[in-house]
């Protein structure tokens, strides 16, 4: 059997033999507390040191023991107990140095704050704006018009091809556009349509049919068509509506594949007029004939000017007694069911509506339900 030290559990009785006791003893880990940071391990040498300083500590009486202050510590660093705290401030943009903290270790400080990346807008907001913008505001294609002249390499800047999407030009560089586009451009066709009851001007909704299903040839009104332009397959794609007309309501309804007139008539900065024939009556009523005659003319001032749709304040408008019973608006803009609505704020009830002219073009004598290209000397 291995011997085994015996460990004697009695106090010793002088510093000598406490002194040897703990010089042997064996060493236990430092507790670490919250926030410390680990102590260095001590030496063999270290620790004999220590321990005898701790024995020579011990015989000194009370009175000439040193304060716990100047003690030294096992790992022989030097530990400050008071903390140097300063008011004064760093300059702006730098971070004053922090002090000691409580538990002797140096706190970390604020984080200096990184310097703010420019974002990727800001870095391209030097003047340019897209090519494809550009030339709408130009009134030389639409937006889609334009990326598809990009992509074909039609549009020159400065003389030099542009053919990549989304590129950046200045306002007062010089575009040139292949005449292959303009061969293209002149090939698109704009429909007149008299749209009758129960179709909507654009998609399809609640099992409704496009205005655009009457494009057919058995619907042409020949007699009034002079422009010797024989549909095709061709001229039904990307055929988009030029403003809205309620399924309500009839009339004049333009169909085009050229962006310029889109852009003409339904563009932000559009100030194409519209005219409508509204046949009305009086809610609580109904069997008035001569509304003219009853209705307030103060009322039909407000119809011109002074009514908001939506917290937005409408643009004037030419509002006039056509008969009895039928007005005649004049609008230069086209919000959703405008006039339905702008009816409704005055005490009126549309019972017919009819869009008889956009621009300088009319509906004249075009049967409901035919169609007939818009003429190439025509214009909005």
């Amino acid at each position: 059997m291995t011997d085994r030290k015996k460990i004697i559990l009695a106090k010793p009785a002088t510093a000598e033999a406490q002194a040897e006791a703990d010089a042997f003893a064996p060493r236990r880990p430092p507790v670490r507390g919250a926030g410390t940071a680990p102590r260095k391990r001590m030496t063999a040498a270290e620790a004999e040191q220590a321990a005898k300083a701790r024995a020579e500590a011990a015989a000194q009486p009370p009175a000439t023991r040193p304060p716990a202050a100047e003690r030294p510590r096992r790992d022989e660093r030097p530990r400050s107990h008071a903390p140097q705290r300063t008011d004064e401030r760093a300059p702006p943009g730098q971070h004053s140095r922090p002090g000691p903290r409580r538990d002797g270790r140096r706190a970390q400080g604020p984080r200096p704050t990184p310097a703010p990346q420019p974002s990727p807008a800001s870095l391209e907001h030097d003047g340019r704006i897209r090519l494809s913008k550009l030339m709408s505001e130009r009134g030389l294609s639409s937006r889609r018009e334009a990326d598809e002249w990009i992509e074909h390499g039609w549009v020159l800047v400065d003389g030099e091809v542009v053919s990549e999407l989304g590129s950046r030009v200045y306002p007062h560089q010089v575009i040139t556009i292949d005449q292959a586009a303009r061969t293209q451009q002149a090939q698109r066709v704009t429909i007149l349509i008299n749209k009758p009851i129960g179709y909507v001007s654009g998609q399809a909704e609640d099992g409704y049919e496009p205005a655009v299903v009457l494009v057919r040839p058995e619907n042409h009104w020949t007699e009034g068509d002079r422009s010797k332009i024989q549909l095709t397959r061709g001229h039904l794609k990307h055929l988009a509506p030029s403003g809205r007309l309620d399924i309500d309501s009839t009339g004049l309804l333009v169909l085009t594949q050229d962006g310029r007139i889109a852009r003409e008539l339904i563009g932000e900065d559009s100030n194409i007029e519209k005219e409508y024939l509204v046949r009305v009556e009086l809610p609580d009523n109904p069997q008035e004939k001569n509304i003219s005659g009853v209705f307030p003319s103060e009322l039909i001032e407000r119809l011109r000017h002074g009514l908001k749709l939506d917290g937005i304040e409408l643009k004037h408008a030419k509002v006039s007694w056509q008969n009895e019973q039928q007005l005649r608006f004049v609008l230069r803009e086209g919000r959703k069911r405008q006039i339905r609505r702008m009816c409704e704020q005055v005490g009126l009830k549309v019972v017919g509506l009819k869009r008889v002219r956009i621009g300088r073009i009319v509906l004249g004598n075009l049967p409901l339900g035919q169609w007939r290209f818009l003429h190439p000397d025509e214009r909005f």
